[in-house]
């Protein structure tokens, strides 16, 4: 633990935990939202305790029907709002900082991530909750990074620490999103200013489209307990973690470089695919879930902890919301934030 951080306190709070699952607690009966924000509040020290010890916690019992039920939640236990940068999903914005967790198709699973982990500044901390349950699958999946980087090989794990990762990304109209959705505005100067101030390489090709290119640490060290984690999207964003026919099928139309994502080392080398296959083993091993219920609400701390999501079949509406926002500065990043690959 660094000089700075701080020691988790002890709780009384009744926290169930079981391999292969998160942490829970389950509340006492609590009618109406007016009981659930009481109670909330009376055990908000306790539960952002464990949250730290955990690196997430499901909240279960509590009488969430809505977004607006959701919101009144999220104001107790996560009051500081945090935006959505760089946007690199499609969701739907319920207002009040509410938005869909994906709007992704439901066949397609979620590699565990962390948010935002190529920004500059990120939520530190996620709540989901569950306003439908689906019929089957539909999980949302927790990891802890911590464990991640202690289970990462050795090799992969200096190779990292030394360069960081880098992340390419190619905006188009017909795969991943426009850079004017991403980046939210129609004007070109106000993508450059932004890419300028946030330290993220661009250039604009044929047809307006854009590339960027922003290399980050994959390493972090928690602001507040001083625990370093496995924080990034590498492999999440590598062509080898793709289905081997969408891979085909996009680098037959895109080419090598068009891919609307793909990442490398941050020297700006590629990874074996035995290599990224072995960091997504990782993530495989720390890898827990718990089927949702109506009412649940998770919070994940999204340095410690990486999310995903199952597939699923039937209607299921999951809610998130972003806070506590947490500057790549203060947490320690073994490389430097660079617009270009380490060395260029």
């Amino acid at each position: 633990m660094s000089p700075t951080a701080q020691a988790v306190p002890a709780t009384d709070l009744d926290v169930h935990r079981e391999a292969g699952r998160p942490a829970i607690t389950v509340t006492p009966y609590l009618p109406t939202m007016d009981a659930a924000v009481e109670w909330l509040t009376a055990h908000h020290a306790a539960l952002r305790a464990e949250l730290l010890r955990s690196g997430n916690l499901l909240i279960r019992g509590l009488p969430v029907a809505d977004t607006a039920d959701f919101a009144r939640a999220r104001g107790v236990l996560m009051p500081t709002r945090t935006g959505y940068r760089e946007k690199a999903t499609p969701r739907t914005d319920f207002g009040e900082g509410v938005f869909s967790s994906t709007d992704l198709p439901a066949v397609q699973p979620i590699r565990l991530h962390n948010e935002n982990s190529y920004t500059l500044d990120f939520p530190g901390t996620l709540m989901f909750g569950c306003l439908v349950a689906p019929e089957t699958g539909g999980a949302t999946t927790v990891g802890d990074t911590r464990e991640a980087l202690r289970r990462m090989p050795t090799d992969l794990r200096d190779r990292f620490a030394t360069h960081g990762w880098l992340l390419v990304r190619n905006f188009s109209e017909l795969a991943g999103l426009p850079w004017q959705t991403s980046f939210a505005t129609e004007d070109p100067a106000e993508v450059e200013r932004y890419c300028a101030e946030h330290v993220i390489g661009h250039e604009w090709l044929a047809e307006g489209e854009l590339r960027t290119r922003q290399r980050r640490s994959a390493i972090v060290t928690h602001p507040v307990t001083g625990e370093q984690s496995w924080f990034n999207h590498f492999a999440f964003w590598n062509r080898w973690s793709l289905d081997a026919d969408v891979r085909d099928v996009l680098l037959e139309t895109y080419g090598d470089d068009g891919l609307p994502f793909d990442t490398y080392l941050g020297d700006g080398s590629p990874l074996t695919r035995d290599e990224v296959d072995a960091i997504n083993q990782v993530y495989t091993e720390v890898t827990v879930r718990e089927t949702w219920q109506v009412g649940d609400v998770m919070l994940v701390d999204n340095i410690a902890c990486a999310h995903g999501r199952e597939a699923f079949t039937g209607a299921r509406k999951i809610v998130v919301a972003m806070g506590d926002e947490v500057a790549l500065a203060d947490c320690q990043p073994q490389t430097a934030p660079s617009a270009t690959a380490h060395g260029e």
